[in-house]
């Protein structure tokens, strides 16, 4: 039986210190990188005011740089600078370059030529005209490209926990991926609300009169200096060790919850994707992550799984699950599909994770090699009796399981195959499975046990115990509450492990969490 939904407000209230912790920092990662956007772009869209040819230029190429999306441009400064403050400092000033260097331009350049000549009648220098004439006149326009500048940063500002930089979007993405409406809206409530502010103070600020807009000048970039140290307060205390641990993770009873209530785990720790948070771990910029028992990169960056001693996390044995309506409709679905049924072991799927994750073969690759060394693999049918949707994660695993079950599904029916892959974590791709937007994707018995159904405590311990008590719960859960089918589990438990360097691990003399706590309590 469920328990009661918690209220929002409650939530709130028990995550109150974590709350404020993020819109520190998400308040310094915005104003960090407002400073640097200033002393940048106020500087080019004065030389560009005097230099009117190079307008174009400078406009488009910080336009151009704007229209980049921001988790490409996040993930093209990881290999360049590594995770954390400095790639998401970088990312937040190129998109609050624009606004700044545009405002600044048309400010100077739409004050009236008259006053200029004025200005140099009186014996002004070019400098004098700029400091005490173009600039003062132009601020009001000025300060408006800050406050879009500053809007701009606030909403990008919700990615930068993707690469361990921390802020509200640990909230934001923690709850997307975990289903729990409660934590989008933590995050998101006070993201919104930050804006709103900052946009109504800089508001106040742009329509002062201009005795009083000449002190808010003064006071300004001392007022945004300080609020850019916001993001050193949460890191002025922690233990010396530091662990990255995935959005979906930190709310999980099997993640970060269990392991403070269960172990007394007490780390440093920041929300990173796990798209970044192995190649984190063997640059030696975390010391601790939250990866996958059967995920390649154990292998590709030599990390040792610390052993889970107290049985926090459940099996977590792959099985497709299938629309009821859609094993109607396509009749032949459940044998093709269970024709994986005990055929990857874990030791199978690591060295199948480690070709795409490590080695880059593409997963259709990986899964078409599997399939004929298996004897599995037949030519497309081309079929014509209707489309089979199939869906995955983001991560490397489902892919390569959507691409096996694609094949198979045409080499041995009449069925065409639609993929969507990629569609985001737990939450986005259930969620096109019960609306009809997808008939399958591959799913885990302990995502749904404590993401999807979520029963209570003592109930999901026990049921965690063991891998067939769990299989046969949701099995006949899904069925009676979301009418959908989980079919054969294909053999390999990917479940949640806490992984550190081996070299590391050796030197800490930590093999398992235990061990870790108590080197932790010595510290």
């Amino acid at each position: 039986m469920n328990e009661p939904q918690q209220s929002l407000l409650a939530f709130m209230l028990q995550e109150s210190d974590k709350l404020l912790t993020q819109t520190l920092q998400h308040v310094g990662l915005t104003f960090i990188s407002l400073i640097f956007a200033l002393l940048i772009g106020l500087p080019l869209g004065i030389l560009i005011a005097r230099k009117r040819k190079l307008s174009g230029s400078v406009l488009g190429f910080a336009g151009v740089l704007q229209t980049i999306p921001s988790i490409a441009l996040l993930g093209f400064m990881i290999p360049l600078i590594g995770i954390g403050a400095k790639p998401a400092i970088v990312a937040l000033l190129i998109y609050a370059l624009l606004p700044i260097i545009r405002n600044t331009y048309t400010g100077i350049i739409g004050i009236d030529p008259h006053v200029r000549e004025a200005a140099r009648a009186m014996g002004m220098s070019r400098q004098q005209i700029l400091v005490r004439v173009e600039l003062p006149l132009a601020m009001p326009v000025i300060l408006a490209g800050i406050r879009t500048a500053t809007v701009i940063n606030v909403g990008v500002a919700t990615l930068a926990s993707y690469i361990a930089a921390g802020g509200l979007g640990e909230f934001i993405f923690g709850g997307i991926s975990l289903n729990n409406t409660n934590m989008i809206l933590a995050g998101a409530i006070p993201a919104a609300l930050l804006a709103i502010v900052l946009d109504l103070l800089l508001s106040l600020v742009q329509h002062m009169s201009f005795r009083r807009l000449k002190m808010a000048v003064y006071i300004l970039p001392l007022f945004v200096v300080g609020l850019s140290t916001f993001y050193l307060i949460p890191s002025a205390y922690g233990s010396r060790l530091v662990a990255g641990f995935t959005p979906e993770f930190m709310g999980r009873q099997d993640g970060d919850i269990g392991l403070r209530d269960t172990y007394g785990l007490k780390i440093h720790t920041t929300v990173i994707s796990d798209a970044v948070m192995y190649k984190a771990a063997y640059a030696k910029e975390l010391d601790v992550i939250s990866g996958y028992s059967t995920d390649g990169r154990l292998k590709a960056f030599d990390l040792k799984i610390l052993e889970d001693d107290k049985s926090i996390f459940p099996p977590y044995y792959a099985a497709p699950i299938v629309r009821t309506s859609a094993m109607k409709k396509f009749p032949e679905l459940e044998k093709v599909l269970n024709m994986l049924a005990g055929k990857i072991p874990d030791s199978i799927m690591t060295d199948l994770n480690y070709k795409t994750d490590y080695l880059h073969q593409t997963p259709e690759k990986v899964a078409k090699d599997f399939l004929a060394a298996h004897q599995l693999l037949k030519p497309s049918r081309n079929g014509k009796q209707g489309t089979v949707r199939i869906g995955s994660k983001i991560f490397g695993e489902q892919y390569i399981l959507a691409a096996m079950y694609s094949m198979l599904i045409k080499g041995y029916t009449d069925y065409d195959v639609a993929t969507k892959t990629g569609l985001g974590g737990t939450k986005i791709c259930f969620d096109a499975l019960v609306n009809d937007q997808i008939d399958l994707y591959p799913e885990y018995t302990g995502t749904g046990l404590l993401v999807l159904l979520q029963p209570a405590p003592q109930l999901a311990k026990k049921l965690a115990a063991n891998k067939e008590d769990t299989y046969q719960y949701v099995k006949q859960a899904f069925l009676q509450k979301f009418d959908i089918q989980w079919l054969q589990p294909i053999g390999f438990n990917n479940s949640y492990a806490l992984m550190m360097r081996k070299k590391q691990s050796a030197e800490l003399n930590v093999n398992t969490i235990t061990d870790l706590k108590n080197y932790l309590d010595k510290e």
